[in-house]
């Protein structure tokens, strides 16, 4: 290495390590006390997806028809429950599926990479079985019910 190249890295790697930890967490406790900035990014995010994504989309109207129905059937609070738990977790695995998707798309650029495939696939198919749980799920507590409420 040149020594100009040597004292400009050890100037950078000093002026790294030189930060303490208390100056880091004052500036993220900072961010985290703006609350409503908070509220907007997660709303911004919501919305991105909603607006954006197709099977985002897809999984709220599932979930309306889903909770329309049983409260239709007169579901008792705790059949709700796990209804909203098990909606609620195919929609969170949705938006960190959109996410892992924009980061790696930001990473790569439109290159192919065999990791980025698996990435994506790999958050894919979180979504897949989360939705194909929340179905399972659905049936076993709306099914019986509904049987019922139509005279089968």
């Amino acid at each position: 290495m040149y020594p100009e190249t040597t004292n400009l890295l050890s100037e950078r790697v000093t002026s790294l390590s030189s930060h303490s930890p208390k100056a880091s967490r004052r500036g993220a406790w900072r961010i985290a006390s703006d609350l409503p900035a908070s509220f907007r990014y997660a709303t911004q995010g919501l919305l991105y997806s909603f607006r954006s994504q197709r099977n985002f989309r897809i999984h709220v109207l599932i979930g309306v028809l889903v909770f329309s129905l049983a409260i239709w059937l007169k579901l008792a609070f705790i059949d709700l429950a796990v209804l909203v738990l098990t909606v609620t977790a195919v929609l969170v695995l949705e938006l960190i599926n959109t996410a892992i998707e924009a980061v790696v798309d930001l990473a790569i650029g439109r290159r192919f990479h065999p990791l980025a495939r698996i990435a994506k696939d790999c958050a894919a198919a979180a979504v897949l079985v989360a939705s194909i749980s929340s179905l399972l799920i659905a049936t076993l507590l709306l099914l019986p019910p509904f049987l019922f409420r139509i005279g089968f």
